[in-house]
Protein backbone atom coordinates (compact mmCIF):
# COMPACT_ATOMS: atom_id res chain seq x y z
CA UNK A 1 0.00 0.00 0.00
CA UNK A 2 1.49 3.73 -0.85
CA UNK A 3 0.25 6.17 1.27
CA UNK A 4 -1.89 9.24 -0.55
CA UNK A 5 -3.31 12.07 1.44
CA UNK A 6 -6.62 10.45 0.18
CA UNK A 7 -5.64 7.52 2.85
CA UNK A 8 -6.28 9.90 5.61
CA UNK A 9 -9.79 11.71 4.28
CA UNK A 10 -12.49 11.32 5.57
CA UNK A 11 -14.57 12.96 2.92
CA UNK A 12 -18.18 11.58 2.19
CA UNK A 13 -18.17 9.60 5.43
CA UNK A 14 -20.45 10.49 8.43
CA UNK A 15 -19.60 9.97 12.27
CA UNK A 16 -21.79 9.73 15.25
CA UNK A 17 -20.10 11.48 18.04
CA UNK A 18 -21.66 11.12 21.53
CA UNK A 19 -20.78 13.84 24.29
CA UNK A 20 -19.91 16.01 21.86
CA UNK A 21 -21.19 19.46 23.43
CA UNK A 22 -18.11 20.09 25.03
CA UNK A 23 -14.53 19.05 25.74
CA UNK A 24 -12.69 15.97 24.02
CA UNK A 25 -16.10 14.82 22.35
CA UNK A 26 -16.67 18.65 21.01
CA UNK A 27 -13.26 18.50 19.64
CA UNK A 28 -13.46 15.07 17.80
CA UNK A 29 -16.37 16.43 16.18
CA UNK A 30 -14.87 19.70 14.95
CA UNK A 31 -11.47 17.62 14.29
CA UNK A 32 -13.34 14.88 11.88
CA UNK A 33 -15.66 17.59 10.22
CA UNK A 34 -12.37 19.33 9.53
CA UNK A 35 -11.03 16.05 7.31
CA UNK A 36 -14.33 15.82 5.49
CA UNK A 37 -16.84 14.40 7.78
CA UNK A 38 -20.50 14.97 8.21
CA UNK A 39 -20.78 14.94 11.91
CA UNK A 40 -23.77 14.20 14.13
CA UNK A 41 -23.09 15.94 17.25
CA UNK A 42 -25.22 13.87 20.19
CA UNK A 43 -25.21 15.71 23.60
CA UNK A 44 -27.42 15.83 26.44
CA UNK A 45 -27.27 19.46 26.90
CA UNK A 46 -27.56 21.79 23.83
CA UNK A 47 -24.81 21.10 21.14
CA UNK A 48 -25.02 24.54 19.85
CA UNK A 49 -21.52 25.65 19.93
CA UNK A 50 -20.21 22.65 18.26
CA UNK A 51 -22.81 22.99 15.10
CA UNK A 52 -21.40 26.27 15.24
CA UNK A 53 -17.76 25.68 14.98
CA UNK A 54 -18.44 22.86 12.50
CA UNK A 55 -21.14 24.44 10.05
CA UNK A 56 -24.73 23.53 9.85
CA UNK A 57 -24.26 21.96 6.29
CA UNK A 58 -21.92 19.71 7.85
CA UNK A 59 -23.70 18.76 11.33
CA UNK A 60 -26.39 17.69 12.71
CA UNK A 61 -27.67 18.18 16.27
CA UNK A 62 -28.69 14.91 18.10
CA UNK A 63 -30.20 15.48 21.69
CA UNK A 64 -29.74 12.15 23.62
CA UNK A 65 -29.55 11.24 27.17
CA UNK A 66 -27.09 8.30 27.26
CA UNK A 67 -27.47 7.03 30.60
CA UNK A 68 -29.93 4.97 29.31
CA UNK A 69 -30.15 2.40 25.99
CA UNK A 70 -33.89 4.54 25.22
CA UNK A 71 -32.46 6.67 22.49
CA UNK A 72 -29.78 4.42 20.33
CA UNK A 73 -31.93 3.58 17.94
CA UNK A 74 -33.36 7.16 17.38
CA UNK A 75 -29.45 8.37 16.77
CA UNK A 76 -29.29 5.58 14.08
CA UNK A 77 -32.30 6.91 12.91
CA UNK A 78 -31.94 10.69 12.73
CA UNK A 79 -28.57 10.28 11.23
CA UNK A 80 -29.40 7.36 8.45
CA UNK A 81 -32.40 10.11 7.86
CA UNK A 82 -30.45 13.03 7.42
CA UNK A 83 -27.04 11.76 5.82
CA UNK A 84 -28.48 7.56 4.67
CA UNK A 85 -25.18 6.46 6.38
CA UNK A 86 -23.49 5.82 9.15
CA UNK A 87 -19.67 5.27 9.22
CA UNK A 88 -17.71 6.10 12.19
CA UNK A 89 -18.97 6.15 15.80
CA UNK A 90 -17.22 7.66 18.42
CA UNK A 91 -18.25 6.27 21.91
CA UNK A 92 -17.16 9.85 23.78
CA UNK A 93 -20.27 10.24 26.45
CA UNK A 94 -19.25 9.50 29.73
CA UNK A 95 -19.32 10.58 33.47
CA UNK A 96 -17.30 10.39 36.65
CA UNK A 97 -18.48 10.06 40.44
CA UNK A 98 -15.55 10.26 43.07
CA UNK A 99 -15.60 8.76 46.85
CA UNK A 100 -13.32 6.66 48.59
CA UNK A 101 -14.12 2.66 47.70
CA UNK A 102 -15.47 2.47 51.60
CA UNK A 103 -17.92 4.88 51.18
CA UNK A 104 -18.73 4.23 47.36
CA UNK A 105 -22.90 4.49 46.28
CA UNK A 106 -24.48 1.61 44.44
CA UNK A 107 -26.23 4.86 42.64
CA UNK A 108 -22.65 6.19 41.46
CA UNK A 109 -21.59 2.49 41.06
CA UNK A 110 -24.95 2.15 38.75
CA UNK A 111 -24.41 5.98 36.91
CA UNK A 112 -21.37 5.47 35.79
CA UNK A 113 -20.81 1.65 34.40
CA UNK A 114 -24.73 2.60 32.27
CA UNK A 115 -23.53 5.83 30.52
CA UNK A 116 -19.71 4.68 30.53
CA UNK A 117 -20.14 1.04 29.32
CA UNK A 118 -23.26 -0.30 29.08
CA UNK A 119 -24.51 2.95 26.58
CA UNK A 120 -21.55 2.57 24.62
CA UNK A 121 -22.17 -1.21 23.87
CA UNK A 122 -25.70 -0.86 23.00
CA UNK A 123 -24.74 1.98 20.62
CA UNK A 124 -22.17 0.06 18.89
CA UNK A 125 -24.47 -2.81 18.37
CA UNK A 126 -27.18 -0.26 16.94
CA UNK A 127 -24.28 1.22 14.68
CA UNK A 128 -23.37 -1.81 13.94
CA UNK A 129 -26.41 -3.20 12.63
CA UNK A 130 -26.08 -0.61 9.76
CA UNK A 131 -22.14 -1.14 9.27
CA UNK A 132 -22.76 -4.14 8.58
CA UNK A 133 -24.78 -4.34 5.88
CA UNK A 134 -22.06 -2.30 4.37
CA UNK A 135 -19.07 -4.15 5.32
CA UNK A 136 -17.71 -1.04 6.27
CA UNK A 137 -17.10 1.27 9.66
CA UNK A 138 -14.95 2.10 12.17
CA UNK A 139 -15.93 2.41 15.84
CA UNK A 140 -13.45 4.39 18.50
CA UNK A 141 -14.43 4.17 22.26
CA UNK A 142 -12.49 6.84 24.53
CA UNK A 143 -11.28 4.47 26.91
CA UNK A 144 -8.80 5.98 29.87
CA UNK A 145 -5.58 5.71 31.60
CA UNK A 146 -7.64 3.98 34.11
CA UNK A 147 -8.03 1.42 31.23
CA UNK A 148 -4.17 0.16 32.23
CA UNK A 149 -4.36 1.71 36.20
CA UNK A 150 -6.48 1.68 39.23
CA UNK A 151 -6.57 5.25 40.05
CA UNK A 152 -7.95 7.01 43.26
CA UNK A 153 -11.45 7.54 44.53
CA UNK A 154 -13.00 6.10 41.14
CA UNK A 155 -14.17 2.83 41.45
CA UNK A 156 -16.60 2.77 38.60
CA UNK A 157 -14.78 4.98 36.26
CA UNK A 158 -12.01 2.40 36.82
CA UNK A 159 -14.29 -0.81 36.31
CA UNK A 160 -16.17 1.26 32.94
CA UNK A 161 -12.80 1.96 31.21
CA UNK A 162 -11.13 -0.97 31.95
CA UNK A 163 -14.39 -3.01 30.46
CA UNK A 164 -14.41 -0.53 27.98
CA UNK A 165 -10.90 -1.96 26.51
CA UNK A 166 -11.75 -5.43 27.20
CA UNK A 167 -14.84 -4.78 24.39
CA UNK A 168 -13.04 -3.01 22.41
CA UNK A 169 -10.84 -5.98 22.03
CA UNK A 170 -13.75 -8.40 21.69
CA UNK A 171 -15.82 -6.31 19.30
CA UNK A 172 -12.85 -6.15 17.06
CA UNK A 173 -12.52 -9.86 17.21
CA UNK A 174 -16.35 -11.14 16.22
CA UNK A 175 -16.44 -7.41 13.52
CA UNK A 176 -12.89 -7.55 11.96
CA UNK A 177 -13.42 -9.80 9.29
CA UNK A 178 -17.03 -8.21 8.57
CA UNK A 179 -15.33 -4.60 7.67
CA UNK A 180 -15.52 -2.98 11.03
CA UNK A 181 -12.74 -1.78 12.68
CA UNK A 182 -13.03 -1.51 16.49
CA UNK A 183 -10.63 0.57 18.51
CA UNK A 184 -10.27 2.62 21.23
CA UNK A 185 -7.79 5.58 22.69
CA UNK A 186 -6.87 6.09 25.98
CA UNK A 187 -6.41 9.74 26.84
CA UNK A 188 -4.27 11.37 29.69
CA UNK A 189 -4.93 14.08 31.50
CA UNK A 190 -7.18 16.52 29.61
CA UNK A 191 -8.04 20.13 30.61
CA UNK A 192 -11.83 18.83 31.04
CA UNK A 193 -14.76 19.75 33.38
CA UNK A 194 -14.15 15.66 34.47
CA UNK A 195 -10.82 16.99 35.44
CA UNK A 196 -11.11 20.15 36.90
CA UNK A 197 -11.51 18.68 40.81
CA UNK A 198 -8.03 17.83 40.12
CA UNK A 199 -7.12 20.61 38.47
CA UNK A 200 -7.79 22.40 41.67
CA UNK A 201 -5.88 20.53 43.89
CA UNK A 202 -2.68 21.79 44.20
CA UNK A 203 -1.12 18.97 45.21
CA UNK A 204 -2.41 16.68 42.55
CA UNK A 205 -2.15 18.74 40.24
CA UNK A 206 1.56 19.17 40.63
CA UNK A 207 2.23 15.31 41.10
CA UNK A 208 0.22 14.50 37.95
CA UNK A 209 2.05 17.28 35.93
CA UNK A 210 5.65 16.13 37.50
CA UNK A 211 4.94 12.59 35.95
CA UNK A 212 4.16 13.74 32.26
CA UNK A 213 7.74 13.13 30.13
CA UNK A 214 5.49 15.68 28.05
CA UNK A 215 5.49 18.61 30.52
CA UNK A 216 1.73 19.68 30.09
CA UNK A 217 -1.91 18.36 30.40
CA UNK A 218 -3.17 17.78 26.89
CA UNK A 219 -5.49 19.51 25.54
CA UNK A 220 -9.06 18.20 23.65
CA UNK A 221 -7.90 18.87 20.69
CA UNK A 222 -4.60 16.06 20.82
CA UNK A 223 -7.36 13.65 21.17
CA UNK A 224 -8.98 14.27 18.05
CA UNK A 225 -5.51 13.69 15.80
CA UNK A 226 -5.49 9.72 17.07
CA UNK A 227 -9.50 9.63 16.72
CA UNK A 228 -9.35 10.59 13.08
CA UNK A 229 -6.51 8.64 12.08
CA UNK A 230 -8.66 5.51 13.71
CA UNK A 231 -11.53 6.91 11.50
CA UNK A 232 -9.47 7.27 8.44
CA UNK A 233 -8.56 4.20 5.90
CA UNK A 234 -5.24 4.67 6.28
CA UNK A 235 -5.96 2.66 10.07
CA UNK A 236 -7.93 -0.32 8.11
CA UNK A 237 -5.56 -2.56 9.44
CA UNK A 238 -5.48 -1.80 12.96
CA UNK A 239 -8.22 -3.67 15.13
CA UNK A 240 -8.71 -3.93 18.27
CA UNK A 241 -6.37 -1.56 19.65
CA UNK A 242 -6.31 0.40 22.86
CA UNK A 243 -3.87 3.86 21.90
CA UNK A 244 -2.70 5.88 24.82
CA UNK A 245 -2.41 9.41 23.95
CA UNK A 246 -1.29 10.18 27.20
CA UNK A 247 1.88 12.73 26.48
CA UNK A 248 4.21 9.78 27.83
CA UNK A 249 2.59 9.04 31.36
CA UNK A 250 2.69 5.39 30.71
CA UNK A 251 6.16 5.45 29.78
CA UNK A 252 7.46 6.45 32.98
Amino acid sequence: MTLSPADFSLAGKTAIVTGANTGIGQAIAVGLAAMGARVAAVGRSPVDETIGLIGTEKALPVRADLSTTADHQRIIDETMAWAGSVDILVNNAGIIRRQDAIEFSEADWDAVIDTNLKSAFFLSQAAARVMLKNQSGKIINIASLLSFQGGIRIASYTASKSGLAGLTRLLACEWAARGINVNAIAPGYVVTNNTQALREDPDRARAILDRIPAGRWADPGDIAGAVAFLASPAADYVHGVVLPVDGGWLAR
